[in-house]
C-alpha cells in the first residue's frame, strides 16, 4: 500500500475513534480543513512538520501515523520484515523515516531516520497530553537538535534523551547524510489505544 494511503487510512481512522469532524482537528491542529481533507483522501502528500502537528492534536506519537491496520487485529505479529516497513520521505526536506516497529501494542516504537546534508525540519509543537520522551541515537553523520532553548551537536555514536514538550528542531549542517534511530516512549498507561 502506498505510504500517502496508509497515511490517510490511519489519520481518518484516528480522528473518527476520537468522534470528531474535520473542523474540530482543524482547529485543535492549526492545519487547514481542506489540507486535512486532501491528506485523508490520499491527495496529498504531507510535510514532517503538518503531521507533527495532527500527531499531537490527536495525542498519539507521529510514528503512529504510519501505521499500518493488522488485518488480524487479534493476534498481530511481534516481526517487523524490513520489507514491510512503513518507509516515508518528507516532501519539504527529503529526509526519510522507516518505521521499524512491529504492530503489537507497545509504549516504545523504534523509527529509523536518513537526513539530508543541509537540510532542517522543525516540529513546533510543545506540550502534549500524553508524556511522551525520545532518545536519538546517531549511527552515523552529524546532527544539530535544538531542544526548546537548548542547541545539541551530535556526531556519530551520541544519543540525546529528551522529553518531548517543547520544540525541537533537527538540522544536518554538513554536506554529508546523516543516518540515526529514534526510540519513541509514551509513558500513558493507555498506550494502546494510541497505537
Amino acid at each position: 500500500m502506498d505510504i500517502n494511503t496508509v497515511i490517510a487510512h490511519r489519520l481518518k481512522e484516528l480522528r473518527d475513534s476520537q468522534g470528531w469532524s474535520l473542523d474540530v482537528l482543524a482547529e485543535r491542529s492549526k492545519v487547514s480543513r481542506s489540507a486535512i481533507s486532501l491528506i485523508e483522501r490520499g491527495q496529498s502528500s504531507p510535510t514532517a512538520s503538518v503531521l507533527d502537528k495532527l500527531s499531537a492534536a490527536l495525542n498519539v506519537t507521529l510514528a503512529s501515523l504510519f501505521e499500518q491496520k493488522a488485518e488480524v487485529a487479534a493476534d498481530p505479529s511481534p516481526m517487523s520484515r524490513a520489507g514491510e516497513q512503513a518507509v516515508w520521505t518528507d516532501p519539504a526536506s527529503g529526509y526519510v523515516r522507516r518505521n521499524l516497529s512491529s504492530a503489537v501494542p507497545s509504549p516504545i516504537q523504534l523509527v529509523e531516520v536518513s537526513f539530508p546534508a543541509g537540510q532542517r525540519v522543525t516540529y513546533e509543537t510543545g506540550a502534549r497530553e500524553t508524556e511522551l520522551h525520545q532518545q536519538v541515537w546517531i549511527i552515523e553523520g552529524t546532527m544539530e537538535m535544538t531542544v526548546g532553548d537548548t542547541v545539541w551537536r551530535l556526531e556519530t555514536g551520541d544519543c540525546l534523551s529528551m522529553r518531548v514538550d517543547v520544540p525541537i528542531t533537527f538540522r544536518n549542517p554538513t554536506t554529508k547524510p546523516a543516518r540515526y534511530l529514534v526510540a519513541l516512549a509514551n509513558m500513558n498507561n493507555n498506550f494502546r489505544v494510541n497505537r
